[in-house]
């Protein structure tokens, strides 16, 4: 009976083994987790203010470029029909659940890293369509979805990581692994190029 136990329990083991991860992995993600969940709070907060009094400024309303009042009102602020920031609210709050999981020892399983591997994938995606929509289309920016776009690659980089584990001896991957942080610099990079040149006009005129 006993021997039964102790080979179900080894062969639901193997079926969904746990990942290992570093501290400085764990602490990435709750790091990321916590900025990106503030953020996402702080920009509800806004949105209901707003909602109560139409005239209200946002605190992040700080220039005609970093102006969270004119994204709000817009329609890619509440493409699924609510705010884009409560969708950052669950998320980040998983997130943060992982990181305090993670930092705390428990070894999560594969399958989870894999899920949210892929919510992170789709989460980025998302937040490349904003940044398009907020430099060519809306014209202006927001500095608590700033915060969010800046944690989004670098914790999409660790939890791919992190999933990707099982294939860290593929020769593609082991290349990319290597690189991953020189990808997040020069994207770093590429986003602050982009505001600088779109907002050059407004940018000159502060020299």
């Amino acid at each position: 009976m006993h021997t039964e136990a102790a080979t179900g329990g080894s062969a639901q083991t193997d079926k969904f083994p746990d990942v290992p991860i570093s501290k400085t992995s764990a602490f990435w993600v709750l790091i990321a987790g916590i900025l990106g969940l503030a953020a996402a709070m702080a920009l509800t907060v806004e949105r209901i203010e707003l909602l109560i009094d139409p005239s209200y400024t946002p605190s992040c309303s700080i220039n005609p470029v970093f102006s969270c009042g004119s994204v709000m009102v817009t329609w890619q602020a509440s493409v699924l029909g609510f705010a884009n920031s409560l969708i950052g609210v669950v998320a980040f709050t998983v997130t943060v659940v992982t990181g305090v999981l993670a930092v705390g020892g428990v070894r999560l399983p594969r399958w989870y890293w894999a899920g949210l591997a892929a919510g992170t994938v789709l989460g980025a995606m998302f937040v490349h369509w904003l940044i398009f929509q907020s430099l060519y289309r809306v014209g202006a920016l927001c500095p608590y979805c700033m915060v969010v776009w800046s944690v989004t690659i670098p914790l999409l980089v660790v939890v791919c990581s992190i999933a990707l584990q099982p294939l860290r001896h593929n020769a593609p991957v082991r290349a990319i692994y290597g690189w991953r942080w020189s990808i997040v610099a020069l994207w770093f990079t590429a986003m602050a190029l982009s505001v600088l040149v779109r907002f050059w006009d407004y940018w000159s005129t502060l020299l």
